[in-house]
């Protein structure tokens, strides 16, 4: 306990400077979540949500995971999406992926690394069906272009589920977002138009 002295240190701190700023910030936050947005990112230390965005807690519904996966059989992420869209009623779910991402540089190499490879498969499946487009590029190069492929299918997944299906028959406006971040810059980039209902 002692080595995380640190960390309770911080969160003091933090909470205190957040009293000073607003002294019904965390009354405010303890009644009621009412996010606009459910972040869908990797679980990557270096992207985290609410910082990236400029938003404060409460404002961001996040659900994380190696190289911001979407598949339909994910019960832990269909949970958080059904609870985002039906209870939390989001208008915007933002598939996140970064450049670099050691899940699909991991993915794009074929060597094991354990029980993670399970997961990486729906990457390599996105890489086979851009092979001739990652084949042209230098290493580099394809590992960037397989992060931006990874989010624009998995914006395709979140789309197909039957929670966003079922919530645009019910006439929820939920639109699906497909952004990029760059570590090296602090930027995000959006990788195409947003998918609406239909």
């Amino acid at each position: 306990m002692d080595s995380l002295k640190h960390l309770l240190e911080n969160n003091r701190q933090w909470a205190e400077a957040q009293i000073a700023e607003d002294p019904d910030f965390f009354a405010r936050l303890a009644r009621q979540q009412t996010p606009e947005y459910l972040w869908i990112g990797c679980s990557d230390s270096r992207v985290p949500a609410n910082q990236i965005t400029g938003l404060a807690p409460g404002e961001v519904f996040v659900h994380r995971n190696v190289a911001n996966v979407v598949v339909q059989t994910d019960f832990n992420l269909l949970s958080v999406l059904q609870f985002a869209v039906d209870v939390l009623k989001v208008k915007h779910v933002l598939v996140v992926g970064h450049y670099g991402c050691g899940g699909v540089r991991a993915a794009l190499e074929n060597q094991r690394h354990g029980v993670v490879d399970n997961w990486l498969r729906h990457i390599q499946n996105t890489a086979r069906r851009n092979e001739s487009e990652l084949e042209g590029l230098q290493h580099e190069a394809a590992v960037d272009r397989l992060c931006e492929l990874n989010v624009l299918k998995n914006a395709e997944n979140v789309a197909r589920t039957t929670i966003i299906e079922d919530a645009w028959d019910r006439g929820q406006g939920v639109e699906i977002h497909s952004w990029i971040y760059r570590l090296d810059t602090g930027r995000i980039s959006v990788l195409s138009e947003s998918i609406k209902p239909r």
